[in-house]
């Protein structure tokens, strides 16, 4: 037994968390729809804002339906990129599969992606099929309130762990199936030690799971990465903001600077060089405020009583109006880069969120595992399982996979068919339960993916919001660096977990 469950840890969860995935499908639009897929509904490629390349699917409001030309083998998971044309656009793609491509086959529904609107910019959906059959790709697609652009439609290869996983659901019919037909006991004996087997299994999946959550959040080129693209919505990083701070100061008293000193300390310290992090919240109270002690601080009125010296009075004179203008403007070009450093950090917030939760939820589910097989709910017992230890996580599988081949044993000796069946609908329930997270983790892969796209694109050359060269080129040096964090932080993560 034990050696049993030590070459199926090898072969089968190794493979599972470290091999790079091969792709069945892949569809970027570049070229007619007509290469894969034949359809009904009104969906054309067109030029229009692709994720990549040139050209995306664009399909109009209402239901329109893709089939795959050809049946595809060993389905894993389906990754696509969806752009909704307003805030308001929402979204279902249906995903189902057949053993014919006919609209009038029996098809199967495998996944369901939904979108209820609320923001624009491509978004990533991961959904698993996990179907080693050859059968036809169908998505229904609803588009509400508007038309959508798909792109980057992949296909990813079904990973052994997950094909062999699929035997589960045919171990537990088989035994149900036995029991029916009161065969013998040999038999049924054979049954549960592979149903402990397929059981005992679950808690290494488990375990890389929690580990995934665990460092999902925690690369240092990510950090680097937020790190960079803040200090480009920091107005004090900017010799044009500082050359307007100092202007100021010229023309002002000592208890105005000290005024404008306490305005400016949320972003950081002048005569120190430190910036501080940047929040929405920081420039919203700062902007018409700072606005309105400039206004004030360059009218006559005010620099006329200041005890200025000739040249400053005349100074203040020659160019109030210009620099209010140019604060203006800066500041104006500087929020459009708050906005997008705000909703980047209040993106990544919520994806921490749910990874707290995946992990909190998944942690009651590895103690549940081990309680449904005798084991204690300890924290010496999940540490057992969450062990670095490969030795001693197998052993605690070979007491895992033992009890409840014992205890269904146990049960079929005894001749209590009622608790017999009731026991191995509970361990089904379990292994069901275990699956569900890998949707779970898709979704927050998905997330991710979706966060690192808008970061790329927020830092792209491009969207350089700024018209003076010295606030360009600043910005493009900081767009140079958050890029190649981001590069690095996006091939660990596909590494790691696609």
């Amino acid at each position: 037994m034990r050696n049993f469950i030590a070459l199926l840890c090898a072969v089968w969860l190794p493979v599972a968390a470290a091999q790079s995935f091969s792709v069945v499908l892949h569809e970027d639009f570049e070229q007619s729809s007509e290469q894969h897929w034949q359809q009904l509904g009104d969906c054309q490629t067109v030029f229009a804002v692709p994720r990549s390349g040139a050209t995306a699917l664009r399909c109009k409001p209402g239901i329109n339906v893709l089939f795959s030309k050809v049946a595809l083998g060993e389905m894993g998971v389906l990754e696509l990129w969806v752009k909704p044309e307003t805030d308001a656009t929402a979204y279902r793609i249906q995903v189902l599969v057949s053993d014919l491509p006919s609209i009038n086959a029996l098809w199967q529904p495998v996944a369901l992606i939904e979108h209820s609107g609320g923001e624009q910019g491509y978004k990533a959906h991961r959904v698993s099929i996990d179907d080693p059959a050859k059968r036809f790709l169908r998505l229904d697609i609803e588009a509400i309130n508007g038309q959508i652009d798909i792109d980057d439609i992949q296909l990813e290869r079904i990973l052994l762990a997950t094909a062999l996983q699929k035997n589960e659901q045919r171990i537990v019919s088989g035994i149900l199936d036995k029991l029916r037909q009161d065969q013998n006991i040999d038999l049924q004996a054979e049954s549960f030690r592979t149903l402990g087997v397929n059981y005992a299994l679950q808690l290494e999946l488990q375990r890389q799971h929690l580990e995934y959550a665990n460092a999902l959040y925690s690369g240092n080129a990510l950090v680097l990465a937020g790190s960079e693209r803040n200090r480009m919505a920091n107005p004090m990083a900017y010799a044009s903001f500082r050359s307007i701070v100092s202007d100021a100061k010229r023309v002002t008293t000592p208890l105005q600077q000290a005024r404008l000193n306490s305005m400016l300390k949320p972003f950081g310290n002048l005569a120190t060089a430190t910036l501080n992090v940047v929040s929405g919240g920081a420039y919203s109270a700062f902007a018409e405020p700072f606005k309105s002690f400039l206004a004030t601080s360059f009218d006559k009125s005010s620099y006329s009583d200041a005890g200025l010296s000739r040249a400053d009075r005349k100074f203040a004179e020659q160019n109030g109006l210009k620099i209010y203008q140019d604060a203006e403007r800066f500041l104006a070009e500087l929020e459009k880069e708050l906005q997008q450093v705000a909703a980047l950090e209040a993106e990544l917030l919520s994806i921490q969120r749910n990874i707290d939760g995946f992990r909190r939820s998944l942690d009651k589910q590895l103690r549940d595992t081990l309680q449904h097989a005798s084991m204690a709910r300890s924290q010496e017992t999940v540490s057992r399982a969450l062990s670095k230890d490969e030795v001693v996580r197998q052993k605690l599988m070979q007491e895992v996979a033992g009890n409840i081949s014992l205890k269904a044993n146990s049960y079929l000796n005894d001749g209590n068919n009622t608790e017999l069946v009731r026991f191995v609908l509970k361990t089904s329930e379990q292994l069901e339960q275990t699956q569900s997270y890998k949707d779970q983790f898709n979704q927050i892969t998905s997330a991710m993916l979706t966060y690192y796209d808008r970061f790329e694109r927020s830092v792209n050359s491009a969207q350089n919001p700024f018209t003076e060269s010295g606030d360009k080129q600043l910005w493009e040096s900081h767009a140079q660096k958050a890029r190649q964090y981001l590069q690095q932080s996006k091939e660990s993560f596909n590494r790691a977990y696609l």
